[in-house]
């Protein structure tokens, strides 16, 4: 799970400073945006990794400070040089790291990344220059914020479930903080379990229960909100419909492709497959999607596993411990009386099974949601447990022309 997300992440951050520095050449942004973005780079030695260290802008290099790589069970520090650089040649390759300093009480971290294996990372720690005014100290004005175009959708099929990760950047492009016109709250897809923040994540990101809500006001620049859940993925195929509270500037999802994975949306305009780490994925990009218009998803085609031979089992396993809680106490009741009862029990547990086995098929088909189909299923593994202890105190021998075998 968590080696997607660090391509995923990697991939994005670098398209992102990409985008800033090409940015450069008409307007120059604030360095405040790219402190703590990695950066790979190939003019470095294989595995280095060089922190410049600087006071709000790219002229102030603070020099002979200490700066620290820590991660993979280690930590280093280094001063920096002349031109405010620190460089790490030692850390361990694939090991997840983050650069730290602290300048003038202000404790300044990058974000988490993997140490290159080859080529070499830079990346900017920036402090506040406290002999300027802080930007954006005007109070919050009203104001609209996009999902920027660095912000992914990323889906990971397993087994039982599927993974889903979104990797959202609001953006405020104005230079005061500003309040949307409407909060910034959404609701996750029907279905959805174990949703979290993420790490990275900024700490106005409230998740409870299946509702998101990001806390304004939104400072100038980006507040990153990442959130993780999973959906059932029974008979490999998941059907996803979100709607986002601010517009989308550019839609992309990554789906990890496993077996004949396919992805398919109508919001979506392009797709490819890449390579990455020996894993392939398929990679989706659509145009801008307003604030509330549905995003509807559909991943299907990769393999999944049937619960229902666990769901036997454990079905058998209680039966069996039900079958020895009743051994001992079977009451005594005339031969024709109990023919009858017996009879009905038999009617009464095949109709059961019947049951059981169209719930299965719905589940497959996508007919029942999680919350009814665990419901019922409970319901119906404890009605057949009573049905076999009752015909356990009853029995008088084999079935003929039924599940004698079955109900041994």
């Amino acid at each position: 799970m968590h080696s997607i997300l660090r391509i995923v992440l990697c991939s994005a951050l670098c398209v992102l400073v990409a985008g800033l520095e090409a940015a450069a050449q008409f307007q120059m942004p604030d360095p405040k945006e790219m402190s703590g973005i990695p950066r790979p780079v190939d003019d470095l030695p294989n595995g280095a990794i060089s922190v410049r260290l600087i006071r709000g802008s790219l002229a102030n290099n603070i020099v002979k400070h200490p700066v620290k790589i820590v991660g993979g069970g280690r930590e280093s520090t280094v001063d920096t040089d002349e031109n405010g650089r620190a460089q790490f040649n030692d850390v361990t390759p694939g090991a997840m790291v983050k650069a730290v300093a602290d300048v003038d009480g202000e404790h300044l971290e990058s974000r988490e990344f993997p140490a290159p294996t080859r080529g070499g990372i830079r990346l900017m720690l920036v402090a506040t220059d406290t002999s300027k005014p802080a930007a954006g100290s005007a109070p919050a004005a009203a104001g609209a914020v996009t999902i920027g175009s660095q912000s992914r959708i990323v889906i990971q099929p397993n087994d039982e479930n599927v993974e889903f990760y979104y990797l959202l950047d609001i953006s405020n492009p104005s230079s005061n903080p500003v309040n949307p016109p409407s909060p910034f709250v959404f609701e996750l897809p029907k279905g959805a379990a174990g949703a979290t923040p993420m790490e990275g994540s900024s700490p106005q990101l409230k998740v409870k229960g299946t509702t998101v809500s990001v806390q304004g006001p939104f400072a100038p620049g980006h507040t990153f909100a990442q959130i993780a859940y999973a959906l059932p993925g029974g008979g490999g195929s998941v059907d996803v419909a979100q709607r986002l509270p601010a517009t989308v500037e550019q839609l992309s999802v990554i789906v990890k492709k496993v077996g004949d994975t396919s992805l398919a949306s109508p919001q979506l305009s392009s797709q490819r497959e890449m390579q990455a780490e020996g894993e392939s994925y398929i990679a989706g990009q659509g145009p801008e999607l307003r604030a509330g218009q549905p995003l509807q998803l559909t991943v299907a085609g990769y393999p999944h596993h049937s619960s229902m031979p666990r769901t036997i089992a454990l079905m058998l396993a209680a039966l069996v411990a039900a079958v020895g809680a009743f051994a001992a106490s079977r009451p005594t009741i005339d031969d024709g009386a109990l023919a009858a009862e017996r009879k009905r029990l038999i009617g009464r547990r095949e109709k059961l099974f019947a049951d059981l086995v169209r719930l299965e098929n719905d589940r497959r088909a996508g007919r029942v949601d999680g919350r009814r189909y665990d419901a019922r299923r409970e319901e119906l593994v404890a009605a057949l447990e009573q049905v076999y202890a009752a015909l356990d105190s009853h029995d008088t021998g084999p079935e003929p022309g039924t599940r004698a075998g079955l109900a041994a």
